[in-house]
């Protein structure tokens, strides 16, 4: 099957709520599209996403339990569900750190305030901004900075809440990268946000820190599993230009 162009693929897409059993998909492009996932944007570089690729009919089963069993669950024949980790913050920025060092040796950059200043965004701006994951640390943060902003303009998204917003916003753009991805090999897919959050961090063994963008149900659709034409707003409504 030819791969289909962008904007191909976006009008392919649609939410498919029923999937054809007599259907397959390819493991091996699926887990690509999830490779083309890790390309999307993302806050910092820090890319704090997990994906959890479920093939296994036991599994299937248990996570479509989790989301009610709504049909775009009980009959997907995959599911790809994105995981937000801001709790791994410190071995991401490390890792960062890491690259940034080895792009050092490769371009034979030796000059000591030129490493200090492309090293300081992950060694001192970064940890102190995710340290406000602490809700008390990101309250008081909230505030210095809303007191700091009365005087010059200021990034005032420094609070536990808001750093959620930010990791749940990076891990969304991922997960619209794969089923765009998807969209263009012909598969179909459908975001849920249906599901006992509770149950479906046991079932995939998560810690507590560990937050589900979404449950990404995949397939090839029937006729009925679009449930009727596209609806979107009118352009004109939505579009401003300044």
């Amino acid at each position: 099957m030819d791969e289909k162009t962008v904007s191909a693929a976006i009008a392919h897409r649609r939410s498919v709520r029923v999937y054809d059993p007599e259907q397959s998909i390819a493991t091996e492009v699926v887990k690509n599209c999830i490779k083309q996932a890790r390309l999307a944007p993302t806050s910092s570089n820090l890319q704090l996403w997990e994906f959890y690729h479920i093939t296994s009919e036991a599994q299937k089963k248990a996570v479509a339990a989790a989301c009610f069993n709504q049909p775009a669950a009980k009959t997907a024949l995959q599911m790809v569900i994105p995981v937000v980790r801001r709790d791994l913050w410190p071995q991401r920025v490390a890792a960062n750190i890491e690259f940034i060092k080895k792009g050092f040796e490769k371009n034979k950059v030796v000059d000591p305030k030129t490493q200090e200043r492309a090293l300081n965004y992950y060694q001192k701006i970064i940890p102190s901004l995710y340290k406000g994951g602490n809700p008390l640390r990101g309250f008081f943060a909230k505030m210095a900075m809303g007191w700091r902003g009365l005087r010059k303009t200021t990034y005032r998204e420094v609070s536990a809440s808001d750093l959620r917003v930010v990791g749940h916003k990076s891990t969304a753009l991922a997960a619209q990268n794969f089923m765009i991805s998807m969209a263009a090999h012909g598969y179909d897919t459908c975001p849920m946000e249906g599901f006992d959050s509770k149950q479906l961090k046991q079932i995939l063994n998560l810690p507590a820190a560990a937050e589900i963008s979404m449950v990404i149900s995949c397939g090839i659709r029937k006729a009925e599993g679009v449930y009727g034409e596209r609806f979107r707003i009118p352009f004109e409504e939505v579009y401003f230009e300044r």
